[in-house]
């Protein structure tokens, strides 16, 4: 059963990178989430695929998930593969009802996103002594992004010199579902790119290759757990906060913006959020600003 069972996967996840255009670490993660269901399935019920379980079958994950100590997000996560799994079989004739209809998603507590308050990212970005060489001012063009344009992490990695318009004050990157966004760029990004096309062209300018905007030092591109590293090394610096990652600076750009008053659909777009929804959460620690000052400035609070 083990070909049927890879031969079903692989459809799935033609389906999910051709039809739904999923990125590769959604890819990656229902892949991984599938295979985990799989084996549980045959361990515990001794089906013969995943294609087999109903919602019995599916509960009983979900409190074997439970108990493990995943917190109700991930669990959660893992239940919307499978609705998305079961979907896709339902819609190519494989089974003709899906058993996760009755599936009800955990209850979680709203966490607000963690941010960096502005004096902090102010010192992180000015006060540090960036190494002059290549890696310092890669490092340094690395955080800048993520604070002065709010882009995730695959699309800081995915981006090329050739999205770079400074003529226009521009850079165009590639978001999720494959689509195309613009963000503006201030001066002071600006000239900050252009010292570091400096350094960039001094570096390799013998080198040929590709046309990615940050690199490894053999001019390949960067990966996730590169940039990782750069933001974990600065951030120790500064930071005294156990989320240290890329979507750290993501999430202090939105939340600065809408400190300073920014509007929320624009907020949206520059985020590229494909909802309203996803950007409201933001607006939670701009409404715990908002406390803080009318307690300390309002005579009857």
């Amino acid at each position: 059963m083990v070909y049927e069972i890879t031969d079903m996967l692989f459809s799935f996840i033609n389906y999910l990178e051709h039809e739904k255009r999923a990125s590769a670490h959604t890819v990656l993660a229902y892949t991984k989430d599938l295979e985990q269901f799989s084996a549980f399935s045959v361990d515990a019920f001794g089906l013969q695929g995943p294609e087999e379980a109903g919602h019995s079958e599916i509960r009983a994950w979900m409190v074997d998930l439970i108990e493990e100590g995943l917190s109700p997000a991930t669990v959660n996560r893992k239940m919307a593969t499978l609705r998305t799994f079961f979907k896709f079989l339902v819609k190519s004739g494989r089974i003709s009802r899906d058993p996760t209809v009755k599936i009800q998603s955990l209850k979680k507590g709203r966490t607000l996103p963690a941010f960096i308050p502005e004096k902090e990212v102010e010192a992180l970005l000015e006060a540090v002594n960036y190494a002059s060489d290549f890696d310092g001012q890669r490092d340094r063009m690395v955080l800048q992004l993520l604070y002065l344009t709010g882009m995730r992490l695959s699309e800081l990695i995915g981006l090329r010199w050739r999205a770079v318009d400074l003529e226009s004050g521009q850079i165009k990157v590639l978001g999720k579902g494959k689509k195309y966004r613009i963000i503006p760029v201030s001066i002071r990004l600006q000239k900050n790119i252009l010292a570091y096309k400096k350094v960039f062209d001094e570096t390799f300018s013998f080198a040929e290759g590709n046309d990615y905007f940050i690199v490894r030092n053999s001019k390949e591109a960067a990966y996730p757990m590169m940039v990782y590293r750069i933001v974990r090394k600065y951030l120790d610096l500064f930071i005294q906060t156990t989320h240290r990652s890329p979507h750290l600076m993501r999430h202090t750009f939105a939340t600065h913006l809408l400190n300073k008053g920014a509007d929320l659909n624009a907020v949206k777009d520059l985020l590229g959020h494909s909802s309203l929804a996803a950007t409201q959460v933001y607006t939670h620690n701009s409404i715990e600003k908002l406390k803080a000052v009318y307690e300390q400035a309002h005579p009857k609070a």
